[in-house]
């Protein structure tokens, strides 16, 4: 297992085909605000690859969004919905087709309110994540090791979790209702960047 960190771009073919796990890290929670600032990727076979952006960065990335735009590709997210949105504002592309696994946990783990990635790893996995880095400068000059550390295991672990998940929504007869929900994360992250982050569209009043 390495963690390989690269700027501006993702060096051409480093990825094998199939599934990538995705995510970033930002300055902050609002996307056209707080910039994209990394982007971490992962091909699932024991290698994770962190792109980082520099302020003044025209994400141009080529081989980086070739990858997140094939539509030949499953992204995988824990909390697509986010990352979706901010690789659309700041790289141009909508990162699909998707499968989200906290969107997969909140249908089949009805029996608990706690689906952040540090617990469905724990509980699906048996295994343990730090998240004590998720609330640092990740705009600083330099990244740390134990930033590139916790950036890492945020794509590290969504395979596994993509394969038990997958099956438990089967198991529980909600596959084709959560692939509904996936396929609707690309439109629900527009609505949030064309500012309905909120606001319940379909609601009544």
């Amino acid at each position: 297992m390495t963690v390989y960190f690269h700027e501006a771009d993702l060096p051409a073919d480093v990825l094998a085909p199939g599934p990538v796990a995705v995510d970033t890290e930002t300055m902050g929670l609002v996307t056209p605000r707080d910039r994209l600032c990394l982007v971490q990727i992962s091909d699932g076979h024991g290698d994770e690859h962190l792109v980082r952006f520099m302020p003044g960065s025209d994400y141009a990335a080529p081989n980086l969004r070739a990858v997140l735009a094939d539509p030949e590709r499953l992204k995988l997210y824990h909390f697509a919905r986010f990352d979706l949105a901010a690789i659309k504002h700041y790289l141009g592309v909508m990162a699909a087709p998707v499968f989200c696994t906290k969107i997969a946990s909140r249908m089949i783990r009805t029996y608990t309110d706690r689906h952040g990635l540090k617990e469905l790893v724990r509980e699906v996995l048996a295994r343990e994540i730090s998240k004590q880095q998720q609330s640092s400068d990740w705009g600083a000059p330099e990244i740390n090791e134990a930033q590139r550390d916790y950036a890492a295991s945020d794509v590290r672990f969504l395979h596994a979790l993509y394969a038990a998940m997958d099956q438990r929504l089967v198991r529980e007869g909600r596959r084709e209702l959560a692939q509904a929900c996936f396929d609707f994360l690309p439109a629900r992250a527009e609505l949030d960047l064309a500012g309905w982050p909120e606001i319940d569209i379909f609601a009544h009043a």
